[in-house]
Order: structure tokens, then C-alpha cells, then sequence
């Protein structure tokens, strides 16, 4: 008995051990770039490709990039594919009068690039501009969705933070509004995208907005982004369609999402759950970007989801 006493009292006190660490690997990681209808598509591929796929749609401004770190956590046990969408990241840039800028046409091309690439079959991760073009992909083919991975990915109006109001206003007169575009396009949106909410600001590296930002200065992205941005209304139309998909398919759902985003605030993660009852929800210490510093805690939670939904 006094040993067994013992034993309580030291569990008591002595910090729990930490978890193993997440094997990892980038031996097999490379980089690509094919044609789709003439424009050039990069992107990102890992892991044995005879392992089930994962596609991983990145959010703005940025690209495949920001998913540099999560990659390598999943690429022993899964494919990966991360493209870059036309306008961003090495993919290249048409202007707009050759290439519309539009989720629908962001949604078709990156299509085309899986038919390219023979992936017929995948879980999607969807952070930020990944939601709208990944349901977008659904809808045209739900037979491929394996499952689905949510990150920030905003599906539901009670998701849209206070900022969106500013926004609503562009969408209803674009021309007597440019100063919401150049508030969208400035540094410090663009830093604060990474670092409003987080309490781990030395997690972040600077080189991720300097990066985005020197990418948004480009000539002809004004035009581009402010073309998606203008076009971001038909999302939130299409809320309702594709919260009715998700009702009525119900496929297994993960939703990792970095709760102290004020863009996509805590919200709209809870609302997956009245289409999606079954779904695993997790609110991050996080902020928009919760990757930058939550790459473990969201890695450790796919490959646990995945290995209870093979698919």
C-alpha cells in the first residue's frame, strides 16, 4: 500500500514526459511546375505517391510555401500535393485581361492540374482562399473527397470578423472604395495577418510577410488581388450551398482552427458542427496563420484523424 501511495504522490508532482516526437522527413519533397491551359503551375509534392494524397490548398496572399513546415510531418505516411494558384507564389501571373481572376476559375484550374497530375481520390486541406476554391472542387467532384481538413477556412457568415464590414461596402461600389483594397494590399495587413492574436510572436518568421508583401508590390497584382477580392462575394453567397453539401454528405471532417484569427474568428469553426455533428473540432491557441505556430499540434491531429478515416 505504501508503495502504491508512493507511486500517486510521484505522478502527482512529476511533470508529465512529452510526447515522442512527430517523425518527419524532406527526402522525398520536390518542386514542379506543368502547364494547365497554357499557364504555368507550380507546385509542391511529397511522400510515396502510392500512399493516399492529401491536397493542401494554401490561403492569401501567400502560396505552397506556408505549408513548408507541415509537409515533411505528413510525407511518411501520405502524399502531398500543394499547388500555387495563378497570380501567387511560382506560378505565373497572367494579367487579367488574359486570365480572370475568380474562385470559380482558381477552383477549375487547380482541377485540371490534379486530372494532370491522375489524382482522382484526396483529402483537401482548406486554409483561408483554400476553402472557397476546395468546396468549389467538391461540388464539381464529390466522389474524390476522401476527407476533409479545415484550417481557417471559413464556410459560415457568423465566421466573417468585424473587417468583413468594410469589405461588404467595396463589394457593393468598387469604384468609390480603393481605400479598402489599399488596406487589404498594405505591410502592415500583410504582417498582421501572422501576428494579430498570437501571444508567440518569436514563433513567426518576418521573412513570411516581407516575402508576401514584396509579392504583392509586384506590377499587375493590385489588379489581381483586388479582383478576388471583389469576386470574394460570391462566397459568402455560396455559403448556404455548400453548408447544404455538407449536411447532406457529411464527410469526415477535421477542423484545426487558430481561434484568436480576427479575419475568420472562432465562429465560424463551432458552425461546422450544425451541418457536421460528427465533425472533430479543435480551437487552437492560434492566429490566422495558426501553421507558424501550431505545425505540430495540427500535424499530430491529421494523422490521427486520417488513420480513423482511410478512406
Amino acid at each position: 500500500m505504501f508503495q502504491q501511495l508512493a507511486a500517486l504522490a510521484l505522478s502527482a508532482t512529476t511533470p508529465a514526459l512529452p510526447a515522442p516526437p512527430l517523425p518527419s522527413t524532406s527526402a522525398t519533397t520536390s518542386f514542379h511546375k506543368v502547364q494547365v491551359d497554357g499557364i504555368g503551375i507550380f507546385y509542391r509534392e511529397a511522400g510515396p505517391r502510392d500512399a493516399p494524397t492529401i491536397v493542401l490548398l494554401h490561403g492569401f496572399p501567400s502560396s505552397s510555401r506556408e505549408f513548408d513546415s507541415l509537409i515533411p510531418l505528413l510525407a511518411t505516411r501520405y502524399h502531398l500535393i500543394a499547388p500555387d494558384y495563378p497570380g501567387f507564389g511560382q506560378s505565373d501571373t497572367p494579367p487579367p485581361d488574359t486570365y480572370r481572376y475568380s474562385f470559380d476559375h482558381l477552383a477549375q484550374t487547380t482541377g485540371k492540374l490534379l486530372d494532370q497530375l491522375g489524382i482522382r481520390r484526396y483529402a483537401l486541406y482548406l486554409h483561408d482562399y483554400g476553402a472557397p476554391v476546395g468546396y468549389r472542387m467538391i461540388l464539381a467532384h464529390p466522389e474524390r473527397l476522401q476527407a476533409l481538413i479545415v484550417q481557417n477556412g471559413n464556410a459560415y457568415r457568423e465566421g466573417l470578423g468585424p473587417k468583413w464590414a468594410k469589405i461588404a461596402d467595396y463589394w457593393a461600389a468598387p469604384a468609390e472604395h480603393p481605400e479598402v483594397v489599399d488596406a487589404f494590399l498594405s505591410f502592415e495587413a500583410t504582417k498582421q495577418r501572422h501576428l494579430a492574436g498570437t501571444r508567440h510572436p518569436e514563433r513567426y518568421d518576418p521573412d513570411s510577410w516581407t516575402d508576401e508583401f514584396a509579392h504583392l508590390a509586384q506590377p499587375g497584382q493590385r489588379a489581381i488581388q483586388a479582383a478576388l477580392l471583389y469576386d470574394y462575394r460570391t462566397n459568402a453567397a455560396a455559403y448556404p450551398a455548400w453548408q447544404a453539401w455538407l449536411r447532406t454528405h457529411r464527410p469526415p471532417t477535421l477542423v484545426a482552427w487558430g481561434a484568436n484569427d480576427p479575419s475568420f474568428v472562432a465562429a465560424g469553426a463551432e458552425a461546422y458542427r450544425r451541418d457536421l455533428p460528427d465533425a472533430e473540432i479543435h480551437l487552437l491557441d492560434a492566429g490566422h496563420f495558426a501553421l507558424d505556430e501550431a505545425t505540430d499540434a495540427i500535424a499530430q491531429r491529421i494523422l490521427n484523424f486520417l488513420a480513423r478515416h482511410p478512406g
